[in-house]
């Protein structure tokens, strides 16, 4: 008995869970018949539009800046040598790296015991030459008294033997006072030969003589200037640097002392590649003064100096290629020879040209311009230059266009877009407005009446535009999102 009621109650229990079971799968069944007559709501298909700066394109005229780096260096550079060896004695005070010096300042001396020694020897020697050449002068003198004295005694012996001769002829005289009057004079003439001779002698000892004293005089001025070399002076106005001698040291002649530096000639170097040059150059090769910006960071405090290019290298370096180039700098506080620099060339100036920033252009040499309904249009320029983060172009025919300055990967012809203008403005989007049947209409109207949680003045706008002709498509998208 107790077999039979439990079995009763089983096939109860069995019945009522497939009784269960078949009434969820009908509520299942009608759930989805449900959804499935449910008339599906076409959503419209949206263009979707990109926000993109842009910059107008006006042609101006513009001078390219050529930024490169140089090194500076100083026009005026004198290595001190010493031109006489021996102990260095004294040194000036302003002697030491980095010593400013005037014109003409005495910056050591070297022992000039010997030059001095030498120096005395050649003054003496001197001294012994004009007294030698007085002494000449002198003799030559004397010697031609001599020859004047032996001359009249000559006329007068040749008037004694004519007077003799007009007595032999007369009568009166004496061959034998003829004979003495001629031995007479042939001795007279005998002893002014013998005069002549003396004062030749005494004009040549005279020319030895001078020569002789200009010997001394050389050598005097060999020792002069052998004692001038015992001091060194500053050459010109400038700053010593590579000092390596101390007072009491020795030194060789030829050694270097230190280097003299002229900071008010300073000029910077620059090499530039083959085409670059080019552009500094006249039709006939000559070069062109273009101005020249020397720049130099020194703990966060900028320098700069002014300038214009001067000359252009003789040769190209071994391994080298281009150009090098110099700058003389007209005024340059602060920069000292061996800095490194950024250097900026002003160039030829270039008649309507664009430029624009550097990823307005692609590798094609294309840009992108703002068309109708501000869609994008594909154009060419003509890349000219590159400068900084800005590029300079060629641009025939887009005068007054504007063009994307940022180019992304989303972007391309008949894309529409935003434009947002120099300054942040950003162009008004322009109405992207849907019209709706009257039932999709009467759905969304109901939907925002019966929205508890929108405030009454946003369901007042929204109820507003629901009434137009044409609702903006967003406005629809928002409020479908929330009714599913």
């Amino acid at each position: 008995m107790r077999f039979i009621r439990r079995s009763i109650v089983g096939l109860f229990l069995l019945s009522i869970t497939f009784g269960l079971m078949a009434f969820a799968g009908f509520t299942v069944w009608q759930s989805l018949e449900a959804r499935w007559s449910k008339e599906t709501q076409n959503r419209p298909a949206r263009e979707r539009v990109f926000a993109a700066n842009v910059v107008a394109v006006q042609p101006e005229t513009i001078s390219p800046v050529l930024t490169t780096f140089g090194e500076v260096r100083s026009s005026r550079t004198l290595q001190l040598r010493a031109s006489a060896a021996g102990e260095v004695i004294w040194l000036s005070e302003v002697f030491e790296e980095g010593g400013a010096v005037e014109a003409g300042d005495l910056l050591l001396r070297i022992d000039p015991a010997d030059a001095q020694a030498a120096l005395d020897t050649a003054t003496a020697d001197k001294a012994e030459a004009e007294a030698d050449l007085r002494d000449a002068e002198r003799t030559l003198l004397l010697s031609k008294d001599e020859v004047v004295a032996a001359e009249d005694q000559a006329r007068l012996r040749a008037s004694a033997l004519t007077r003799q001769q007009d007595l032999l002829d007369r009568g009166v005289g004496s061959t034998a006072a003829v004979e003495t009057a001629e031995l007479a004079l042939s001795s007279a003439n005998q002893s002014l030969l013998s005069r002549r001779q003396a004062a030749a002698a005494a004009e040549a000892r005279i020319d030895q003589a001078r020569t002789m004293l200009q010997r001394r005089n050389i050598a005097l001025a060999d020792a002069q200037r052998d004692l001038a070399d015992t001091e060194v002076q500053a050459g010109f106005t400038g700053v010593l640097n590579n000092v390596n001698i101390v007072e009491g040291g020795l030194v060789s002649q030829g050694e270097t002392l230190a280097e003299l530096i002229d900071p008010s000639a300073l000029e910077v170097t620059f090499r530039l590649s083959t085409p670059q040059y080019a552009r500094f150059v006249y039709e006939g090769g000559r070069l062109i003064g273009a101005d020249v910006t020397a720049a130099i960071d020194i703990l966060g405090v900028d320098l700069e100096a002014k300038g214009k290019v001067s000359r252009e290298s003789a040769a190209v370096g071994e391994g080298q290629t281009g150009r090098l180039l110099f700058a003389r700098l007209a005024d340059a506080p602060g920069f000292r020879p061996g800095d490194f620099v950024t250097v900026k060339i002003s160039e030829p100036p270039l008649e309507r040209v664009v430029r624009l920033p550097s990823t307005a252009v692609d590798a094609a040499g294309t840009v992108l311009t703002v068309g109708e309904e501000d869609r994008l249009e594909v154009a060419e320029v003509e890349l000219l230059r590159r400068e900084g983060d800005d590029v300079i172009v060629r641009a025939g025919g887009l005068a007054g266009r504007e063009v994307v300055a940022e180019r992304t990967p989303l972007l391309g012809a008949g894309i529409r877009i935003r434009p947002i203008r120099p300054g942040g403005a950003e162009a008004p989007e322009g109405p992207d407005l849907v019209e709706l049947d009257p039932e999709r209409r009467a759905k969304l109207v109901a939907f925002v009446e019966g929205n508890q949680r929108m405030p009454a003045e946003a369901k007042e706008r929204v109820l507003g535009q629901l009434q137009k002709d044409k609702v903006p498509a967003r406005m629809i998208e928002r409020i479908e999102s929330r009714m599913n």
